[in-house]
């Protein structure tokens, strides 16, 4: 049992992926790089699809949601783990480490429902051609993304409530680049059972939940597809499901892994969080605008339209 004279944990330290100097300064440049490419390309594609009227339909305003959840979990931990990686004892206050738990929590569950949210919406395209835009309309596309955020704010609250709730007397050294449930808990004084139980029962739910529930979507998609006559009709099908299901197993796999594991060592549990953290968001707009040819011509017209405009203005 912890004595009473023991000091309450009110910061963390985060000890981020190695104790080496050099590796720190190797790290920070791939993860600044990584953010700014992320931030770059997905304000990219936020821009165009808000630019470009033809681009205003429910499958890239939901690609354009997608882009911005990005944005958002690479904000949640990378500027912080920056500033780590060049001051290593550089603290992080409980509140603001809680706060971090939470929002990283939020934005991943959120993202995983849009990711349901988005198959949904290749359904009804493929499978209900001719009802899809009476389907899909403004006010359920809407209805929908404010849903995917509900269910977001329930998963990140159930994963940092019951962490809130334990007590930090010891150690306040966390053996990760950013703050989340399982290193954290194994910082406290008291008893985990319950928080160690709700987390991985949250987090298990979602991501089967989700797996499920894109399998059996996935699985009518291509039955509706495979019964289309025209080969080139099945293949323009396909293409426009492509890209979300390479998504899709980039967001799932390295979820699945973390908390469906029976017991991982933590330099494989941050190696696999810095994949989906850092290098899934980085990813994803790459994956949209190269396999998708209205996003790429849109953006070629969208710089046209800036360089016309300088133009304009220097003359």
């Amino acid at each position: 049992m912890a004595s009473r004279n023991e000091t309450r944990v009110t910061q963390f330290i985060l000890l981020g992926l190695s104790s080496n100097p050099y590796l720190q300064i190797v790290f920070f440049v791939l993860f600044l790089v990584m953010y700014l490419l992320t931030l770059t390309g997905n304000l990219l594609i936020l821009t165009t699809i808000y630019v470009e009227p033809h681009l205003h339909t429910p499958m890239y305003f939901f690609l354009s949601h997608l882009s911005f959840l990005d944005l958002s979990f690479s904000t949640v931990t990378v500027p912080r783990a920056l500033v780590h990686f060049l001051w290593p004892r550089y603290t992080i206050s409980f509140n603001d480490c809680m706060a971090q738990l939470f929002f990283f929590h939020l934005i991943g569950g959120t993202e995983c429902f849009h990711l349901i949210l988005m198959a949904y919406d290749r359904y009804v395209a493929i499978c209900n051609p001719l009802r899809y835009t009476t389907i899909m309309n403004t006010r359920v596309c809407l209805l929908l993304v404010f849903f995917t955020w509900v269910g977001g704010f329930i998963h990140g609250f159930w994963q940092a409530f019951p962490t809130t709730q334990l007590s930090f007397c010891g150690s306040n050294e966390v053996n990760h680049f950013f703050c989340d449930s399982h290193p954290l808990s194994l910082l406290a004084c008291s008893r985990t059972f319950v928080s160690e139980t709700v987390d991985m029962a949250n987090s298990g739910t979602l991501t089967l939940g989700c797996f499920l529930v894109l399998f059996i979507s996935y699985t009518y998609i291509i039955s509706t597809v495979l019964k289309i006559n025209s080969a080139e009709g099945r293949q323009k099908a396909f293409s426009t499901c492509a890209s979300h299901l390479l998504v899709v197993s980039l967001f799932f796999g390295p979820c699945v892994f973390i908390y469906m594991r029976p017991s991982v060592t933590f330099e494989a549990d941050k190696m696999v969080s810095v994949f989906y953290a850092i290098v899934t968001p980085w990813l994803n707009p790459f994956i949209y605008t190269l396999r998708n040819e209205k996003v790429r011509k849109s953006m070629k017209k969208l710089g046209g339209k800036k360089v016309s405009f300088l133009d304009t203005h220097i003359n």
